[in-house]
């Protein structure tokens, strides 16, 4: 081959490698085109189950939140906290509909607290608070609002001068500039298909795409729920501590409120006022005009205490016609100031329908000024309060902390001499841990209740004798006993002396035989007679040693006594039983009934309430069976 013929087909040769080599490149061009194409939609596509992640994920936190006790404030609160961290806007407010005499505005419900919020509020120099917006009638919010639909601000500038009354030129451009909001997003929140307010988003992008505005759509629908949900969880709330009478507070909550002031009161060294108040005559006014006008007369006395409370004070209603009002801060004085000023506007309020005007008596005590422990805190009060019925009712009392002995003191003397000087048979080691929990109480100024204690002492005592013992009866047994005492209207040294008797009436059952106070089978004559000694052999053997508690063993020795002269020891019958002895019987015999014993079942409530009800004039006396159905009936809302 020639030199020629070679160079023309290496010619050919090189000319079909780069027709090849352009063929491959364009198919290499098409599939790198294709590549670019594929990547795009791979990461749009990724982009959007993030989002999409990132929603379901925002909408599960607000779903849990929604199932959970927390308060409104708080979930609301993580919902705009959400929608910032998440879906990166600049800012988000709930605004919620509120009414002045002015007009209407609408203030931050809840609110993302960062430095555009401290500009924001700046415009106008008030705090995050008192910010409001004032829209006009034919602004981006009202337009919202009126037709259920989403509203934009083109303009954080634009949002500013339409809604912020008396904002500062010079903050307003101040914020302008160095912000980089691009829109304003309303939309309008319906609860329960009454207009709620709105949801306010600040976003740093200028268009809304659709699937962010499906989105916010359907956030704003979780909020309407979880605005539905958390007010039905705070109207429950409410009615669980909220007496449905007077709509103040229960006892149940008076309860833990003293308790969580006194800690706080001990830590801050500021005292508090405890008011005790009583409605006068309300048995009067019962028999005379009907229970439905006693009801009036309970719901005024609630009026009034709510007319001159201040925010921060606590009223409840503790039972019956018995109501108290913690007043933090507040001084002895200031606390009998307090007072009168109720007891005045009690006298003066008026009840369509009443011919005669109602009146109350009040006692006042101070924490840490007189005392810092809630028991007697609460013993002072209730002392004053009776007081001022027993010297004419109408009036203000201030309890008086001067040789101030309480019946918890008294019962727990009594209690550690029972066991240190072995006068009961029961197992020393236990004794002993007994007797440390009373003295450790008995010093105690934490304002921590010493009651308790003795409840449970008590209480373990029942069982060391009879195993069927319910824990818990030693202190529904006390709230009876005084239920039934101030209905009676028993004196406040009588109310102490039934209190001490109620912990002590049955501690002669410690000296009887196991094996009577275990017995299935009716007991015979001799076991009977054992039995029947128990009130004597605890008044004469127990606790005639000590004579803190010389005062109730005449009560004890006779609380097995019958109105009719049936009972035991002595046959004693009518007036001639202490009355205290009488409130013990029927307390005594109640919570026997309802507990289970060896040879019966227990009693049901109603057919107690049946039983004792039969044995008027027999073992009871009519005045105490219409007390007992009386305080039963304000015992078990307990």
């Amino acid at each position: 081959m020639g030199i020629f013929d070679w160079l023309s087909q290496s010619a050919k040769k090189l000319k079909d490698v780069e027709n090849k080599i352009s063929t491959d490149s364009q198919d290499i061009l098409e599939v790198y085109q294709r590549n670019v194409v594929l990547e795009k939609e791979i990461a749009q596509r990724t982009e959007e189950l993030r989002l999409a992640n990132q929603t379901l994920l925002t909408l599960e936190q607000v779903w849990d939140m929604m199932n959970s006790s927390r308060p409104l404030s708080s979930v609301l609160e993580t919902i705009v906290s959400s929608l910032y961290g998440e879906f990166g806007y600049i800012y988000s407010f709930i605004a919620q509909k509120q009414y002045s005499e002015s007009g209407t505005y609408y203030a931050l419900k809840t609110y993302l607290e960062n430095d555009f919020a401290q500009q924001l509020t700046a415009l106008n120099g008030s705090g995050i608070f008192d910010f409001k917006l004032y829209p006009p009638e034919t602004g981006v919010i009202k337009y919202a609002i009126q037709n259920k639909e989403v509203g934009y601000f083109i303009s954080l500038k634009e949002f500013i001068e339409e809604n912020i009354k008396d904002a500062n030129e010079e903050k307003i451009e101040e914020i302008v500039k160095n912000n980089i909001v691009k829109t304003i997003i309303i939309i309008p929140i319906t609860v329960k298909n009454q207009f709620y307010g709105f949801l306010s988003v600040f976003s740093p992008r200028k268009e809304l795409k659709d699937d962010e505005l499906s989105f916010l759509n359907l956030f704003s629908r979780q909020i309407e729920l979880a605005i539905t949900i958390a007010n039905l969880f705070e109207t429950v709330k409410k009615q669980a501590v909220t007496d449905h009478l007077t709509n103040l507070f229960n006892r149940r909550f008076f309860e833990d409120a003293l308790q969580r002031e006194a800690t706080r009161s001990l830590r801050t060294k500021q005292p508090f006022c405890l008011i005790g108040l009583d409605l006068d005559h309300l048995k009067r006014i019962n028999d005379t005009y009907g229970h439905s006008m006693g009801d009036k007369a309970i719901s005024a006395i609630a009026t009034v205490i709510s007319n001159t409370a201040r925010s921060v004070d606590i009223p409840s209603r503790y039972g019956g016609e018995e109501f108290f009002i913690i007043l933090p801060g507040i001084d002895a004085r200031g606390g009998l100031i307090a007072a009168e000023r109720i007891r005045s506007s009690i006298e003066s309020h008026k009840i369509e329908g009443l011919d005669e005007g109602i009146t109350a008596s009040l006692g006042v005590s101070c924490f840490i000024e007189q005392t810092s422990n809630i028991d007697e805190l609460f013993e002072m009060c209730d002392k004053a309060m009776y007081s001022s019925k027993q010297k004419g009712r109408n009036q203000v009392t201030l309890a008086d902390c001067e040789n101030l002995t309480s019946w918890q003191d008294i019962a727990i003397d009594a209690f550690v001499d029972i066991l240190t000087k072995h006068r009961i048979p029961f197992n020393k080691d236990l004794a002993q841990e007994l007797i440390t929990k009373l003295e450790i109480k008995q010093q105690d100024e934490n304002g921590i209740s010493s009651q308790e204690t003795l409840y449970n002492i008590v209480d373990t005592i029942s069982r060391s004798y009879f195993p069927l013992y319910q824990d818990g009866s030693t202190k529904g047994k006390v709230q009876l006993a005084t239920l039934i005492a101030k209905r009676l209207n028993l004196s406040s040294s009588d109310l102490d002396k039934l209190k001490i008797s109620m912990l002590l009436y049955d501690i002669g059952n410690t000296m009887m035989p196991k094996e009577i106070m275990k017995k299935a089978a009716p007991l015979n004559n001799t076991e009977r007679e054992e039995i029947n000694k128990h009130p004597l052999v605890a008044a004469r053997e127990i606790l005639k040693p000590i004579s803190s508690v010389s005062n109730i063993i005449p009560i004890i020795e006779q609380h097995h006594e019958n109105w009719d002269g049936t009972g035991y020891p002595n046959q004693k019958k009518g007036n001639e039983i202490p009355l205290i002895s009488q409130i013990i019987l029927i307390v005594d015999s109640y919570f026997a009934m309802i507990s289970y014993r060896p040879y019966r079942k227990a009693y049901t409530v109603e057919e107690a309430i049946t039983e004792i009800n039969s044995n008027v004039n027999k073992k009871y006396s009519p005045e105490l069976v219409e007390a007992f159905g009386y305080a039963i009936e304000e015992f078990k809302k307990m």
